[in-house]
């Protein structure tokens, strides 16, 4: 769900975790890795930032970036923060003053804000959904079981109605098993459990 919400592949999930030095530490999960790595909605935030900077550069200037950051004093979790590009840097988004972390380090500079919650394409074929609205029927919602998705304007959570239809109940029957989710909802639990699994290795499934 990590990588499905971020844009991140589960294999570069691993990969951020496995580094725990002083620079890789923001992608840790922060809810704690056994006996799964559990991503908070936070986490989530700060990894769909990471992967959003990936377009532009390297991990090891971001992580550089972000050691900048901590030199500057500021030790929030990264979702506390607002990190956005120039074009050419990494910038400390601010109302008042933006501030350089890569080229200029610590410089006020001029920056345009970067909504990270926007859909976006991290690779050739792969547009990540908006987080909050990730499907028309589907919501998160750090406020409601916890940013898990849900059926929106519920709290029931997607893959409950896409495994009841896995398992052959008619879409047209969703309703008898939860009266406030729709057929369109239901369909569209269907879609977002599809996209979800596509992250996923051959052979494994979400839970």
């Amino acid at each position: 769900m990590a990588a499905a919400l971020s844009g991140a592949t589960v294999s570069q999930l691993r990969s951020w975790r496995i580094n725990r030095s002083a620079k890789g530490q923001f992608l840790m999960p922060e809810l704690g890795t056994r006996p799964r790595a559990a991503y908070s909605f936070r986490d989530v935030l700060a990894l769909r930032t990471c992967v959003r900077l990936r377009q532009d550069f390297s991990l090891q200037k971001i992580r550089t970036a972000i050691g900048t950051l901590r030199g500057l004093g500021e030790t929030a979790h990264l979702a506390s923060y607002q990190l956005v590009t120039d074009g050419s840097s990494i910038v400390l988004y601010d109302d008042e003053h933006p501030t350089d972390l890569l080229d200029r380090p610590g410089q006020r500079v001029v920056a345009t804000l970067t909504d990270i919650l926007e859909p976006f394409a991290p690779r050739p074929g792969v547009v990540v959904p908006h987080l909050l609205h990730p499907a028309t029927y589907v919501a998160v919602d750090p406020a409601n079981q916890g940013g898990h998705p849900v059926i929106t304007g519920t709290r029931v959570p997607y893959e409950a109605v896409a495994e009841l239809l896995e398992d052959g109940v008619p879409l047209e029957r969703i309703p008898d098993y939860y009266p406030a989710v729709t057929v369109e909802a239901a369909r569209d639990a269907a879609e977002f459990a599809r996209y979800v699994d596509s992250y996923l290795p051959s052979g494994s499934r979400a839970s």
